[in-house]
């Protein structure tokens, strides 16, 4: 029997790094969060662009963020996602955190309240081991809601059980694995008997995609021999994810599936979770803008050593000048829509846009007549742009940008992910959401300009 929410929309983020596979042994190249980006960061990628999908107006009642991987502790991480996002006060944000198994938690909460789902992970493995090859960063999102959607949530079905199969202590940047074959058996019954149970639950015998995610490789290795489907995906595409795996796993199938097919999603972590879908006719319509093979095929190197400096496994010298001081809770608090959400403003009498927003118009002087203009989804073509070498950035040169944004507003911004050599006078650029640096454990979270997709540039320029 279908529940009264359906699923909406969805939408994953992959960062712009690849660790070559000649750094890792791999045979494929792994997907790499900056240096600026964390977990936050990332669940603010994914469910921005789910956003930007919707009409004007969807009501999104509460958002669930599940990370292994939280910038914080003690401190609730999904607020942060809900400010950059704009969205309402009344809004509930929780986090679901400290677990592979909290990505699944997420969908079923989402599902039971008609909310936002938002996974995302950032997964350190130590230099040369399984888990440096065979994990990745990112993030998913999944909106759900009453009325027709992409797919019905037509059955599933939760196991739980203790042992010792993946675990991390709290201070440890890395994690830790028992022995394989001790975890796949455990989990082989768990997953037969799960996946058994939400096929029948709802009327059917197999279902015609199977996606079967585990923090175990071996459950993913041999998911064939444990749950009969007609197509089968074994882990997410970047490899195994975090609390974003079973996200992106299922992401993929929705970039392919077809009008009215059935996919069994089945993750086994800590237990054993199944839900059973059906597509609907709105699904080739609403699909994600960008498809998750399309985002792992684009991507630049990064070097190992830039990357295990990024993750503070090796301290790298960097450029002599002060640290940052720790940002303040009072003003970060007053400049709020502006710092997480990039909401600017424009006058009401010469209609002249201020970002920053300001009080008194900058073009005809009137103050105190100004309306929000929100920002987060602005395109904008650089004016000028400077290559600092010396300035302190945990990933020298600092580029900043001015540019001059669609429908009004000029502003100097950090570029993210830069590449001096891409950027010119005339480039295109969108927003990201970052984390500018961390100083006595605070993180200074705000935008940075980005080399959009398709940028163009009209002229060549070195300044």
């Amino acid at each position: 029997m279908t529940t009264a929410h359906t699923l909406q929309a969805y939408a994953t983020y992959l960062p712009a790094w690849r660790l070559s596979p000649r750094s890792t042994g791999a045979r494929t190249a792994r997907v790499v969060a900056s240096f600026d980006e964390d977990s936050t960061t990332m669940g603010v990628e994914a469910a921005g662009a789910l956003l930007r999908t919707l009409e004007p107006g969807t009501p999104v009642p509460s958002l669930h963020f599940a990370t292994t991987s939280p910038a914080y502790l003690d401190k609730t991480n999904a607020v942060a996602i809900h400010a950059a996002l704009g969205l309402d006060a009344a809004v509930f944000a929780a986090d679901l955190a400290g677990s592979g198994r909290s990505g699944f938690a997420a969908l079923r909460a989402a599902l039971a309240d008609g909310g936002l789902a938002v996974t995302a992970d950032v997964r350190v493995g130590k230099p040369g081991s399984a888990d440096e090859r065979s994990g990745g960063d990112g993030a998913a999102a999944f909106l759900f809601g009453p009325g027709p959607g992409i797919a019905e949530v037509l059955a599933q079905r939760s196991l739980s059980a203790e042992f010792l199969d993946r675990w991390r202590a709290p201070a440890s940047t890395t994690g830790e694995q028992w022995e394989e074959r001790f975890g796949f058996e455990a989990y082989a019954a768990l997953v037969r008997r799960a996946a058994g149970e939400a096929l029948g639950a709802a009327g059917l015998t197999e279902a015609d995609h199977v996606v079967v995610t585990s923090p175990n490789f071996g459950v993913t290795r041999r998911a064939g021999s444990l749950v009969k489907g007609r197509l089968l995906t074994q882990g997410s595409p970047i490899g195994f994810s975090g609390a974003a795996d079973v996200g992106l796993a299922l992401a993929a199938v929705l970039d392919e599936a077809g009008e009215g097919e059935s996919v069994l999603l089945v993750s086994a972590a800590d237990g054993c979770d199944a839900m059973v879908l059906r597509t609907t006719g709105l699904l080739p319509g609403r699909r994600q803008r960008t498809p998750v093979g399309q985002q792992l095929g684009r991507g630049r190197e990064i070097d190992h050593l830039a990357y295990l400096a990024w993750r503070g496994l090796v301290e790298r010298e960097l450029p002599r000048r002060p640290e940052p001081d720790r940002p303040a809770g009072p003003p970060a608090a007053r400049a709020v829509g502006w710092k997480f959400a990039f909401d600017g403003s424009r006058c009401t009498e010469c209609r002249f846009v201020h970002l920053p927003p300001l009080r008194v118009c900058r073009n005809c002087g009137t103050a105190d007549a100004m309306e929000p203009v929100p920002g987060a989804h602005l395109r904008g073509t650089v004016a000028t742009h400077t290559v600092d070498h010396l300035a302190y950035s945990p990933s020298p040169p600092l580029v900043v940008v001015v540019a001059d944004f669609d429908g009004g507003g000029r502003t100097s911004l950090e570029l993210a992910d830069a590449d001096p050599g891409a950027l010119c006078v005339g480039s295109r650029v969108d927003l990201a959401f970052r984390r500018f640096f961390t100083a006595q454990g605070v993180h200074n979270y705000f935008w940075k300009a980005r080399l959009a997709a398709d940028a163009g540039t009209s002229e060549r320029s070195a300044v």
